[in-house]
């Protein structure tokens, strides 16, 4: 029996609400999608396309017929019949707040999976009349490639609601974290916080440019993240006494004056348009879409890559191409 919804309902078509519509129509799921903007089409076809190119190239199974999806007028026609509502609408408690009683107004069954990236579910929670019922459901952006979703419930959320988000994202070929306890921001973005506070020192104090900080990450530390994270790396460095010699060398210089993790410099127009000049130098005359390209052929041969050794984010691929073989 499939996990999937029968219907999804996304609000919000930025680039994540688009990053959602791609991988739930992927895996044959129909949607309807709320945006009040103009251009909300013209938003999400590029999207959709990039995400075709990607799927195309690093799915090794069959998959299963495209979910058809539309524009829709309002919040209640999007979430009607839902089974999963995406709330992928601004990042203000006023706006999601709102959003949620129209929601409500219109659909009382349905999963709402907010996908804030800082709100905690609790806070999201005040005021409905049915908060069991939302969790956060925090992506990364390719939505349609990247598998790391973090679930997050709120004081009153059902833990059945989370057994059976946990089930649909897995199928979804995601791989779910559940995160027990809430903090602002969850787990995966305070982490990018922090490197990305000390970045800001480094090009506000003239230390490196945003292309040789880049170099830094994408040559080394960043390859090994890419399989095996943080503490699994430091405990290889330690040798074979493992983690805990690594710990007795390298623990003293956590006193040592080398970060400012504490402190962000402030964003003056001066250092605003250094970063953005820097970044535009670094892009060599690619526009952003190019470059959405060629992350997404990177993030694919990465993928592939590990899918070969059956490793972190790979044996997640392995997994949901066994799945669709098993269909």
């Amino acid at each position: 029996m499939s996990d999937l919804p029968r219907k999804a309902a996304i609000l919000g078509a930025g680039v994540i609400g688009s990053g959602w519509l791609a991988r739930l129509i992927d895996s044959g799921v129909a949607c309807s999608v709320f945006d009040p903007a103009p251009n909300a089409e013209a938003k999400i076809a590029p999207v959709l396309d990039n995400a075709e190119r990607a799927a195309a190239a690093l799915i090794d199974a069959p998959r299963p017929a495209k979910g058809a999806w539309s524009l829709v007028g309002s919040i209640a026609e999007a979430v009607a019949g839902a089974d999963l509502i995406v709330e992928a609408v601004p990042e203000r408690l006023d706006v999601k707040h709102a959003t949620y009683r129209e929601i409500e107004a219109a659909n009382t069954d349905g999963i709402i999976a907010s996908s804030t990236s800082g709100f905690r579910p609790s806070v999201l929670q005040e005021g409905m009349a049915r908060p069991e019922r939302l969790i956060v459901a925090h992506p990364f952006n390719p939505v349609y490639l990247l598998p790391l979703v973090e679930i997050v419930g709120g004081a009153a959320t059902d833990k059945a609601v989370i057994d059976r988000a946990m089930a649909l994202y897995t199928e979804l070929g995601m791989k779910p974290l559940h995160l027990k306890v809430e903090i602002d921001a969850f787990v995966a973005d305070r982490l990018m916080e922090a490197l990305w506070r000390e970045a800001l020192w480094l090009v506000k104090d003239g230390v490196a440019t945003t292309q040789e900080i880049d170099d830094a990450i994408r040559y080394g530390c960043g390859l090994r993240w890419a399989q095996m994270g943080t503490f699994q790396t430091f405990h290889i460095a330690g040798g074979e006494a493992g983690m805990r010699h690594f710990m007795e060398q390298f623990g003293p210089a956590l006193a040592w004056p080398w970060t400012k993790l504490m402190d962000v410099p402030e964003m003056t127009p001066e250092l605003v348009d250094r970063i953005a000049e820097q970044s535009v130098t670094q892009a060599d005359g690619r526009t952003p879409r190019d470059l959405e390209k060629i992350r997404d052929d990177n993030l694919v041969a990465i993928l592939k890559a590990l899918r070969g050794t059956g490793w972190g984010a790979g044996q997640v691929l392995a997994d949901h191409e066994a799945r669709l073989r098993g269909k």
